[in-house]
């Protein structure tokens, strides 16, 4: 069986189907998921920890600031590259292959048996190369910051594909392949791009979703320390408090989120497994602050994809908020969802930065995947570490500290927002076989 850009389905693959519709070829649907979060390294053992309230924050120590609370992802880099290919690339690079081969190995697709010219790669991220250049500044006082000990290999590392770069060079993708700098909302952004290319014809199959390395640049934590904005508490797994009265700021967390997409006449053709199919999204600009967050800017985007899904609020069965525990952040999109979904009262709300704080680039995709099982489990797992619900924040059905159980969930909303004030929205509905 050939799909449209002329790569065979390997014949252990596929299953004989009857006619299919010809506006299959304008929907997109997920087929593969892989990811790395803090607690947990597959989706499986992700949902498993979310569903019991387990959180993984920990200490480390980063150059300047001392010790500091970060969500570390713990996966096996020599999965899939070697230890001379890890040395040269970056730890975003490799928590991306990593990703990457997870999802198609999910996905069951034999990416030797495609036609690689026919896959892209499209990776949010929310920022890249600093941390090379930040440590390699901090090698350089041993030798009395001569740049002949600067490494060769800087630029490679630095330059912003990067990370989707490295992806394809591990896996022989030559397809394109761009990393997309979207501040926090470069998660949901990654799935967006991959969605628009595979409905362009520019491609046949998609690895879209987001990284971060965050954690390895002091810059990133001492400026939201010196913004009054990065979380503390004596229990690292509490610090991280979205919605709560007494939240203080942000965890900065590792991590990565790719997933497969495809054409549903494709994804048919071959029997795919199919997690939900993406039917909305949108993106916008608040065009107002730097840092500070814009509710009706946020309510717009949010409005913008229902829309584009052709649905109302009240057909969103869960919301999973961006909220990262900042005051004024967690405050703004409560409002715009109030706004939104005032009128809608059986939606209910979520949140995973709760368990691994904020990852980034990687946010989006990463709190959408978590959130995908509950088509098949009916269950919205919780958002952890609410001791005393700051009134300000009403959300239709937040859900607290206990995962809830429903009858039946078809739609699921993901926020994501970001700095600069960039606003992104995923909506994926279940897949029922029509």
């Amino acid at each position: 069986m050939t799909m449209r850009g002329g790569h065979d389905i390997p014949s252990s693959t596929r299953k004989e189907a009857g006619p299919i519709e010809k506006s299959h070829d304008s929907r997109v649907v997920i087929t593969g998921i892989g990811l790395s979060a803090p607690n947990g390294n597959n989706l499986s053992e992700y949902r498993h920890n979310l569903l019991a309230g387990k959180a993984s924050i920990e200490k480390i120590e980063t150059h300047y600031m001392g010790e500091v609370l970060a969500g570390v992802c713990h996966f096996d880099p020599l999965k899939y590259q070697k230890k001379k290919e890890l040395r040269r690339g970056t730890r975003a690079g490799s928590i991306a292959i990593y990703c990457a081969n997870e999802a198609v190995a999910d996905s069951r697709l034999d990416i030797a048996g495609l036609d690689k010219s026919r896959v892209g790669v499209y990776l949010g991220i929310t920022e890249h190369g600093n941390v090379e250049t930040e440590n390699e500044v901090f090698g350089l006082k041993q030798y009395n910051y001569d740049v002949k000990y600067w490494s060769h290999h800087h630029n490679p590392r630095t330059v912003a594909n990067n990370p989707a770069g490295e992806v394809t060079m591990n896996m022989g993708i030559t397809g394109p392949h761009y990393t997309l700098g979207a501040a926090c909302a470069a998660g949901n952004i990654g799935l967006i791009h991959g969605l628009q290319m595979l409905l362009l014809g520019e491609i046949d199959l998609a690895l879209g979703g987001g990284v971060s390395e965050s954690i390895h640049t002091f810059g990133v934590f001492a400026s939201f320390k010196n913004e009054g904005a990065l979380a503390s508490h004596d229990n690292p797994n509490r610090a991280c408090r979205p919605f709560d009265r007494d939240r203080n700021g942000i965890v900065v967390s590792e991590g990565g989120c790719v997933c497969t997409l495809e054409r549903l006449s494709d994804a048919l053709r071959r029997s795919a497994t199919i997690y939900g199919e993406i039917v909305g999204y949108a993106i916008n600009s608040d065009a107002f602050d730097f840092i500070l967050p814009h509710a009706q800017r946020q309510a717009e985007c949010v409005r913008l994809a229902l829309k584009k899904a052709g649905l109302s609020p009240a057909d969103i069965d869960i919301i999973s908020s961006h909220a990262t525990g900042t005051q004024q952040g967690d405050l703004q999109e409560c409002l715009a969802l109030a706004e939104v979904f005032k009128d809608a009262p059986q939606t209910h709300t979520n949140n995973t930065k709760s368990y691994i704080g904020h990852t980034m680039g990687a946010a989006g995709a990463l709190e959408l995947a978590g959130n995908l099982p509950s088509f098949n489990d009916h269950t919205v797992h919780p958002t952890i570490n609410i001791d005393n619900l700051d009134p300000r924040c009403t959300v239709p059905n937040l859900v607290i500290n206990h995962p809830a159980n429903v009858d039946r969930i078809d739609h699921i909303m993901n926020n994501s927002f970001g700095m600069l004030g960039i606003n992104s929205v995923v909506i994926v509905r279940r897949y029922e076989g029509r």
